[in-house]
């Protein structure tokens, strides 16, 4: 649709004026002009026009009448496929219509490319636990997409573990095509191929089956890949993200529920989403709705910061409280019944093996040892002043006393080293073997280089770590710093510790990365970053180690904990500069060495 097109809204099916089953529907208070975009005033005023409501704004925004014709669309072509409102009018839930619906169709942005308003967002994560009424509505959207969205010869494609799963989504479009007056006249099913197709525009939805080696001829205007965490690799899913490119405004949408498995593509693209929804400049097209029951105290922390006075919060970590099943259950109440949630409830608690599937279906929650660790809206606010380059945070520290905690590396990757000072102050040091530069910086969109550039990482020559680098640099620190001691990784840091000794003569403590050494620092690194008593200025190299690290807890103990370091070979992140801080806080929970008693009272003769 052109800029400044006016557009009525869709025709009503009959089948759809069908009153709908009456609910007790929540309201809720949603201001999406005031939702995070880019600061982008970029082109004309919008002008899209639906049944008389004209768009006057300009630049990135919210375009209400987008939106409106996106909810009409359910409202008055579609029913609802099964269910107990089987047969009733597609009335979007308020969570639907206001968390998923207008902010996904409604934000655009200006394309210089195709020189008109485009929606915002290309990628889209939904992440929710079952029986949310997943099926209904991505069906609903997929029909949209195919019909209703202005585009000639869309193809829209969905795909799961198998054609049977994908056929699940599939299904339920059919169904709501066959009960529509209007779709069922336009719309013609092809049933040995799974197929919609729309002769009007040339256009086709299909489901297809997840094997990627024979899906890379589309062209998709809408991918919905449904349950994530069944995929193997990201393989499909890169293949219908490159072939939309030539698409204008294409959508790519993943549902899914929690994984287990936290090595798997599936959990990188569900904590991928939960850093977009907490941090959505990240990346600015990714659209994330993002709904799981917390495991932990920070967990639940951050949803207070995030969502604040939502009434249906969780209001602690216990998985039997009935209070907190309304956030990974948005549907709970409406269409999703709480008896059903209390009888799984039931059979958990009794049966301990039906207690983990409870957690991840019912509840949304990653059923692992391993979880995500630092908040990163935490992180970002005890930045304090934001350092221009590492000197400058060297040259305000000058003379001050500190501790030190040295996270040593393989000969072929970074080494960190992170200094603490009293006022909560930290400044690290970072070296990095220049071979390594060009393979991380295709993981990190060529960040690697600009620090390197900027200082904030030392290259040192060759394809090895020059330790000799880093003996130099730490000496210099000596001079610069009145340095307490250093807490050292013992994994291969017996000769390090030698050189540095005899370098400096300073003080060198062993420690290690087991649940023993690094509970208690954990522990103290958290409760600093809560009450506002450190300051990292906002290092980016370690923002970038703190957005990745994981912790680890032993089932039986969830209190102890450790740091854990991501796959690096298929990801490219690194932490080091979190086991390196935790190392450095380690000492300065120690303190000051005692003064031996022969200083205080003499040595009796």
């Amino acid at each position: 649709m052109a800029t400044g097109a006016t557009t009525r809204r869709p025709a009503r099916s009959k089948a759809a004026t069908r009153p709908a089953r009456t609910t007790r529907r929540r309201v809720l208070k949603v201001d999406h002009h005031k939702r995070w975009r880019p600061a982008s005033r970029r082109g004309g005023v919008c002008g899209y026009t639906l049944d008389g409501k004209t768009c006057t704004k300009r630049g990135a925004h919210y375009c209400e009448p987008r939106a409106d014709r996106v909810v009409r669309f359910f409202a008055e072509l579609l029913v609802h496929p099964a269910g107990a409102f089987a047969g009733t009018r597609f009335e979007l839930a308020a969570w639907q219509e206001h968390e998923i619906i207008r902010p996904l169709f409604g934000e655009v942005v200006w394309s210089e490319q195709w020189g008109r308003y485009v929606r915002r967002y290309t990628r889209a994560t939904i992440v929710m636990a079952r029986k949310n009424g997943k099926s209904a509505l991505l069906s609903g959207i997929a029909l949209y997409m195919l019909c209703g969205d202005g585009e000639e010869s869309a193809e829209v494609y969905c795909a799961a573990a198998n054609t049977r799963q994908a056929g699940k989504v599939f299904e339920p479009a059919v169904k709501m095509v066959r009960k529509s007056p209007v779709l069922s006249k336009r719309l013609k099913h092809i049933k040995n191929v799974r197929r919609l197709v729309d002769e009007k525009t040339g256009s086709h939805y299909e489901a297809i089956p997840s094997d990627a080696d024979n899906e890379l001829g589309h062209s998709p205007h809408c991918f919905i890949l449904d349950e994530v965490l069944s995929q193997p690799d990201d393989t499909l899913w890169k293949a219908m993200v490159t072939g939309a490119g030539a698409r204008t405004q294409p959508l790519m949408l993943a549902i899914t529920t929690e994984t287990t498995d936290q090595a798997s593509f599936g959990a990188d693209f569900i904590d991928e989403a939960d850093r977009v929804m907490e941090d959505p400049a990240r990346t600015p097209h990714h659209f994330a709705f993002v709904r799981k029951m917390p495991r932990t105290v920070e967990d639940l922390e951050r949803l207070a910061r995030l969502f604040p006075a939502r009434p249906e919060l969780p209001v602690s970590t216990d998985p039997w409280d009935e209070r907190n099943w309304a956030w990974p259950n948005p549907a709970l109440g409406t269409f999703l019944a709480v008896q059903a949630l209390r009888e799984d409830a039931i059979e958990a608690r009794t049966d301990r093996s039906k207690f983990n599937g409870f957690l991840q279906f019912r509840l949304n929650q990653r059923v692992s040892q391993v979880t995500r660790w630092l908040s990163m809206d935490l992180w970002d606010a005890r930045a304090g002043e934001i350092a221009p380059t590492p000197d400058w945070v060297r040259g305000r520290l000058k003379g001050e006393r500190c501790w030190g905690g040295l996270d040593l590396s393989s000969k072929l990757d970074m080494t960190s080293l992170a200094w603490v000072f009293p006022d909560g102050s930290v400044l690290w040091r970072f070296w990095l073997p220049e071979s390594m530069i060009e393979p991380l910086d295709e993981h990190t969109n060529g960040r690697i280089s600009q620090w390197v550039e900027a200082g904030w990482i030392t290259a040192t020559e060759g394809d090895t770590i020059d330790y000799e680098r880093i003996y130099d640099d730490v000496a210099q620190d000596h001079k610069d710093f009145r340095i307490v001691d250093i807490t050292y990784d013992k994994w291969s840091g017996e000769p390090v510790r030698q050189a540095i000794v005899k370098r400096t003569r300073l003080k060198m403590v062993e420690s290690d990365t087991t649940y023993l050494r690094m509970t208690a620092p954990m522990g103290e690194l958290m409760r600093r970053l809560k009450a506002d008593e450190i300051r990292h200025f906002g290092n980016p190299v370690a923002r970038w180690m703190a957005d990745v690290v994981e912790k680890k807890s032993p089932r039986d103990d969830p209190d102890r904990q450790r740091p854990v370091k991501p796959d690096r070979d298929k990801t490219g992140k690194r932490i080091d500069g979190i086991p390196a801080l935790l190392f450095a806080l380690d000492g300065a929970m120690r303190g000051l060495p005692k003064p031996s008693v022969y200083e205080s009272q003499g040595m009796a003769l």
